[in-house]
């Protein structure tokens, strides 16, 4: 956990990583986190409300998904005067597209404190779903974590597909469902039609979708299922690899002596 240090009151802003969708996939820091605050503002349309059943009783719980940025500010500004521990509950984990960095920034210019409480990643929960380490010795061993530009978010400059994709990398695809056509377009010449590829869909809820293929009929799969939002996409050849060597980690040959 890292600590923003502030001159004003020791009450605090927690942002806390809620995790891909299955309530008890919160880590334990940030379930005994939001039990102490007397404030949680929350996304209603992606943290499960099971969550909120840690809060304190009494607390107050602002579902944020109506509100801008500056109507979001002054909800943590003004319970930070009024002496509340504030949980601000985020999907997923707040490192990766969460929209954090500016609500820090605003809070840093209001001189009010927070913390960062890590949470499971989407990337990680559609790994668990798939049963695949993204990181196989001798196929692959780099996970780029990017999205596709939109209208609203530009890229910035090198980090569109086609050059993301000359590394042969696993990509990890988040907020591009809706795109994905475009995505295999892109990705097509450089890991060919025949390279794996998987959609999970609210990964670790009750309502989980998989879909595996490859290049070549993974938008078709992702149209036919009506897969639009709350999904991860993987390309890469780790998602189907079999014939790889063993890692050294546990390697016989590896001496023993040095691991204490």
């Amino acid at each position: 956990m890292v600590r923003h240090q502030s001159r004003r009151s020791d009450m605090t802003v927690y942002f806390i990583g809620a995790g891909p969708g299955a309530a008890d996939l919160i880590t334990v820091r940030g379930a005994r986190t939001l039990a102490s605050c007397g404030v949680c503002l929350y996304a209603g349309s992606l943290v499960p409300r099971e969550l909120l059943a840690d809060c304190p009783p009494d607390a107050r719980l602002i579902d944020t998904a109506q509100l801008d940025l500056d109507a979001i500010t002054a909800e943590l500004v003004r319970a930070h005067e009024e002496g509340h521990e504030v949980a601000r509950l985020h999907s997923g984990d707040p490192s990766v597209f969460s929209a954090v960095a500016e609500q820090m920034r605003r809070l840093d210019a209001a001189g009010v404190p927070y913390e960062v409480v890590p949470g499971v990643p989407a990337f990680a929960a559609a790994a668990a779903a798939l049963k695949r380490e993204l990181t196989v010795p001798t196929v692959g061993q780099t996970v780029i974590l990017t999205r596709v530009a939109q209208q609203a978010t530009p890229m910035p400059d090198g980090e569109d597909l086609a050059t993301l994709g000359r590394s042969g990398a696993l990509l990890v695809l988040h907020l591009g469902a809706r795109h994905v056509d475009r995505i295999v377009s892109e990705l097509l010449p450089h890991y060919g039609a025949d390279c794996p590829a998987a959609v999970v869909a609210m990964a670790s809820r009750p309502d989980e979708l998989v879909l595996r293929g490859t290049l070549e009929d993974i938008a078709a799969q992702v149209k036919e299922a009506g897969v639009t939002r709350t999904a991860v996409i993987l390309v890469g050849r780790v998602l189907a690899a079999s014939g790889f060597r063993d890692s050294h980690l546990y390697s016989a040959e590896r001496a023993r002596h040095d691991c204490a």
